[in-house]
């Protein structure tokens, strides 16, 4: 999912550039100072996202080949954490995928991954340990994720509609009404940014919980812990990487926007 963020984000922000790389005069300033301000903007942060999901991936891959002690499966892992929380209420069910496992707070079902849903290996009891972490941070009403499930649909209006005011901001990039376009899709934009800082502390603390279970459930060996931290780790670098992204994007549109505002002050 994060890497499809990093993506969707890069893609919007190639097609805002390239508009207002038009605007000012084909490729003399557009393709040539505008693609250029966007590489030195973007690449550090496409080459940590990608070094991130490099990194999930890989680490995964390796852990899901090596069994647990216990040789428990991931959805036997999430109905103990649920059932010791008194959260009989959630079901753990199956989906397709690989790594697309969540937390459905809505629905309230755990939906694991086929390389997680029936797998025995210290990948999966990671993974799954990770999502029931959240249905517990959800019934103890644990204030970062109630507070990013309240901005949800705020958020999902802003990484809509931002990028399409700005893309329109530069098309009249030129009037003061273009400006405040883009200003307001700036504004809308970094809705992005807010909804996935507000998510670290969920993940970051999902991840904890799920680690404390696995080490003090008395049910696994060290050598199970270890390869679970080093999962969730890699995991959580990815949530970091989309941050630094959208960040960066918010950063490279707000350049543009005073070197536009600068243009027409003149």
């Amino acid at each position: 999912m994060t890497e499809m963020v990093i993506q969707g984000v890069l893609q919007i922000s190639g097609m805002a550039d390239g508009i207002m790389g038009l605007y000012y005069g084909g490729y003399g300033y557009g393709y040539g100072y505008g693609y250029f301000s966007y590489l030195i903007f973007m690449l550090p942060a496409l080459l940590l996202g990608l070094w991130a999901q490099a990194k999930v991936n890989g680490t995964f891959k390796k852990y899901s080949r090596i069994g647990n002690s216990r040789n428990i499966t991931g959805e036997q892992v999430a109905r103990m954490i649920l059932d010791r929380n008194g959260l009989h209420n959630i079901e753990v069910e199956r989906i397709n995928g690989n790594l697309t496992d969540h937390y459905d707070p809505q629905a309230g079902v755990i939906r694991l991954s086929s390389s997680v849903y029936g797998s025995t290996s210290i990948g999966a009891i990671g993974v799954a340990a990770h999502e029931a972490g959240h249905a517990v941070q959800d019934a103890e009403d644990y204030v970062p994720i109630r507070v990013r499930n309240k901005i949800v649909p705020v958020c999902n209006f802003g990484s809509s509609v931002g990028p399409i005011l700005i893309l329109l901001g530069c098309m009249f990039a030129g009037s003061n009404f273009g400006i405040n376009l883009m200003l307001l899709g700036i504004a809308l934009f970094s809705l992005v940014a807010l909804f996935q800082l507000v998510t670290l502390p969920v993940e970051f603390d999902a991840s904890k919980r799920a680690l404390r279970i696995i080490e003090e459930s008395g049910q696994f060996v060290k050598d199970d812990y270890r390869g679970a931290k080093k999962v969730l780790t890699a995991a959580a670098m990815t949530y970091v990487a989309a941050l630094v992204t959208s960040v960066m994007q918010i950063l490279y549109y707000v350049t543009r926007f005073l070197s536009v505002s600068r243009r027409d002050d003149s």
